[in-house]
């Protein structure tokens, strides 16, 4: 099996509880629900397209500390510790976190997408690595997939475990762990899903300290998520925000894993519109996806 020969832009716009406004100057301002904030975005290399106060009304600003995201937010006035905010059936509460995003990903609607649609086809289960706080497991559960849910931090399971009371949803089985001792787990229990979501971070700890490194560590988790495909799995999701990496590396990394199987592997870039016909795009994630159909 070989990747799709030709890249594919997934592009998110925004919905009744997300926006992105503008963006430019390496900055970007976004709607998220009755709050908007601006956050720093590198490759904004272009200059904004609305005035200057527009961004000055700015409820909150992100200003960063250091390489890794991580820094402090400005509020005009004192924000509360979460809003809800939806998308489809998923009901999840944003909040203002220490590493500069609304504890979710809007560009990952996309993905969003394409995932309840294929879940709403036929029964499945589905397995959701480094799950974070849930908006998947609660898209894929909303659209009728059994879901196991695992992430290392405690912290963000319970915020997913949140997200899916404020949804009413109860179809998801939450797991505190390391991604790689799950998987090995399963494998030696002879687990089986019909569809596996991974969205690996570039570095992180599991809860015993357990280290993960992208780079080093993803060709054996792709292996062990492969391994627990059933017979009749429809698809397998790689998800990556690493700089260095790509859609096509990862296309012929799905290719490598599965080359036993048939279906196809479609790759590329995920990317969030500017409001408006003509808005620009910005490219934040790569992705590449295997579907036995």
């Amino acid at each position: 099996m070989r990747p799709e020969p030709n890249p594919t832009t997934l592009t998110t716009r925004g919905w009744a509880d997300y926006a992105l406004l503008d963006s430019g100057d390496g900055r970007k301002l976004e709607r998220y629900g009755r709050f908007t904030v601006v956050r720093p975005e590198p490759q904004c290399l272009w200059p904004p397209r609305l005035p200057a106060e527009a961004w000055d009304k700015a409820d909150a600003v992100f200003d960063p500390s250091d390489e890794d995201d991580a820094g402090n937010w400005r509020f005009k006035q004192t924000p509360p510790e979460t809003w809800p905010l939806s998308w489809g059936e998923a009901k999840f509460n944003a909040r203002f976190t220490n590493f500069r995003h609304l504890a979710f990903f809007p560009e990952q609607a996309a993905n969003w997408e394409w995932m309840r649609a294929r879940a709403k086809a036929r029964p499945m289960r589905v397995l959701n690595l480094f799950g974070y706080t849930g908006v998947a497991s609660l898209v894929l559960a909303a659209a009728g997939a059994e879901v196991t849910h695992v992430d290392a931090s405690k912290r963000a399971v319970a915020w997913g475990k949140e997200n899916a009371a404020l949804s009413g949803i109860e179809n998801i089985r939450w797991i505190v762990e390391d991604a790689r001792k799950w998987l090995q787990r399963e494998e030696r229990r002879g687990a089986k899903y019909d569809a596996i979501v991974l969205d690996p971070p570039k570095y992180g700890r599991g809860p015993t300290g357990e280290v993960w490194r992208l780079f080093e560590d993803l060709p054996e988790l792709t292996r062990l998520a492969a391994s627990l495909l059933s017979d009749e799995a429809d698809f397998l999701l790689v998800n990556a925000y690493a700089a260095r990496i790509s859609g096509l590396s990862l296309s012929h990394l799905l290719a490598a894993t599965l080359e036993n199987r048939a279906g196809k592997i479609d790759w590329g870039e995920l990317a969030l519109a500017e409001d408006g016909e003509t808005g620009r795009a910005l490219g934040l994630s790569f992705f590449a996806r295997w579907s036995a159909t």
